[in-house]
């Protein structure tokens, strides 16, 4: 099997996609760009060591500060974060697709 070589803006957004969605598994996201969960998690190790993080981490703060009470500003505030992140995992999602369409040469 050969191997591939990804563009680094590719590498980074599946990272960034990883990251954003905390309930998935490298698995999960891996199958989704269709690349090897082993290059993913390769890519996330590579990522920690350059942030400096501790590995394991999803780059996250996980002390929010979320509010005591579920008023309308902070859920709208709650919400346009969430249509971000879904913007932003869409766009990646478009890239992958456009990158390995133009890579399958019939």
């Amino acid at each position: 099997m050969a191997n591939k070589h990804y563009p680094a803006q590719f590498k980074a957004d599946a990272v960034a996609l990883y990251r954003s969605r905390p309930g998935a598994t490298i698995a999960s996201i891996a199958g989704d760009l269709g690349i090897n969960r082993e290059t993913l998690r390769s890519w996330v190790r590579l990522d920690d060591e350059r942030r400096g993080g501790v590995p394991g981490r999803r780059g996250r703060s996980r002390s929010r500060g979320e509010p005591a009470a579920g008023t309308v500003e902070q859920e709208n505030t709650e919400l346009r974060r969430r249509v971000r992140e879904l913007q932003e995992e869409r766009d990646i999602l478009r890239k992958a697709a456009r990158y390995f369409a133009g890579e399958t040469r019939w």
